[in-house]
């Protein structure tokens, strides 16, 4: 058995029960996807508490809602390795520290074969479509094609945030939105992703101008702490084109990428409005809907040949150069850590995301279970 936070109704309590630990032949038998190959079992060490997850309690996640209740969530983790399916893990062993994307890619459909593994047509996602890091203890599918091993210098709740914020963040801002020396980035939505945002576009490139748009002054001052050279609060309510403007205003040039890291219709909006004629566009937030959206915007984006992209996690091979970063001291995750939970008040801090203009600043990670 095992400690794990569960819920078995959409929107209702997440507590802290004793459960059936996860085995191997649960892999082998599919509830992890293909087949078992490179199966594992993980002592998880950290997890971080994201707002995808609390879409998924809400029950607005079509995984969640296909694999059915009882569910636990958590895909941002890290842990240590406590079994292996077999020989069919080569590159892993008992006891190794490893950080886990939260796209699991198969690496036998048309998308893996085209070296696009966060479009994985059979894709598995611990705390989507199967149980996830809120436990002692989780299956991982795919290990030797996902996990990647922990440099000794970074902490299990600096590899959990590299498991989805850190690398998502990365795949948007560098590898979708192009991040060039000297470039001009606004970020909107301060929240885990958003932050990462900031914290890429410092680090990854030189002499790089950065903006962040919140409606929260603690998230806006979390980043200017991160090197935000620049901040905007976006008031509720408020005409998203007035922070557009705004935006534009506080750097003093045109944008050259920007991020919806919000998922919100007037993030999005915001974003859109804010991107330099042939500027680059990414929606990294995900939206549950943008009724906001018209065909005024699409005539933006034609009219001003902006690029707009999506961005859906990170490929296994932003791992180990962000987690690089991160041991060099490059790339200051630990600062992005506001704090440390047991599973009981990571299970709290999640329920209490229904209140968005309140939400904690930076990023919280499970550490105690």
């Amino acid at each position: 058995m095992m400690r794990a936070a569960i819920y078995r109704a959409f929107g209702a309590p997440i507590l802290v029960e004793n459960v059936p630990r996860p085995n191997l032949s649960q892999i082998r038998e599919g509830g992890g996807g293909g087949g078992g190959v490179g199966g594992v079992i993980l002592r998880v060490r950290a997890c971080g508490v994201c707002r995808s997850d609390h879409h998924g309690w809400r029950g607005h996640d079509s995984d969640v809602v296909s694999h059915g209740l009882p569910f636990v969530p958590g895909h941002e983790l890290s842990g240590e390795i406590v079994e292996v399916s077999g020989s069919s893990s080569s590159k892993f062993k008992v006891g190794d520290a490893v950080a886990v994307p939260f796209i699991l890619s198969c690496g036998a459909c048309l998308e893996c074969d085209n070296s696009r593994p966060t479009t994985c047509e059979k894709q598995q996602q611990p705390g989507f479509t199967q149980w996830g890091g809120f436990a002692e203890y989780v299956a991982i599918p795919h290990a030797d094609r996902n996990m990647c091993h922990i440099p000794e210098n970074v902490s299990f709740a600096a590899a959990a945030a590299v498991g989805c914020r850190v690398t998502t963040a990365y795949r948007a801002v560098v590898e979708q939105g192009k991040l060039k020396d000297n470039a001009t980035v606004a970020v909107f939505g301060a929240g885990g992703v958003g932050l990462s945002s900031v914290l890429v576009a410092k680090t990854f490139a030189k002499n790089t101008q950065v903006l962040a748009v919140d409606i929260s002054e603690a998230a806006l001052a979390t980043a200017s702490a991160l090197g935000a050279d620049a901040t905007v609060r976006m008031e509720v309510g408020a005409d998203p084109a007035d922070a557009a403007e705004a935006a534009k205003a506080a750097l003093g040039k045109p944008i050259d990428i920007t991020i919806d890291a919000g998922g919100f219709t007037d993030t999005a909006r915001a974003a859109l409005l804010a991107t330099r004629r042939g500027g680059t566009y990414v929606q990294v937030g995900l939206p549950l809907s943008l009724p906001g959206f018209t065909g005024d915007h699409l005539a933006r984006v034609a009219g001003h040949e902006i690029h707009v992209v999506g961005s859906h996690g990170a490929a296994p091979s932003a791992l180990p150069t962000v987690l690089d970063a991160i041991s060099d001291g490059r790339l200051a995750v630990s600062d992005l850590i506001s704090r440390e939970l047991d599973l009981e008040e990571g299970a709290k801090a999640l329920m209490a995301m229904d209140n968005a203009t309140h939400a904690h600043p930076g990023v919280s990670v499970i550490t105690r279970f």
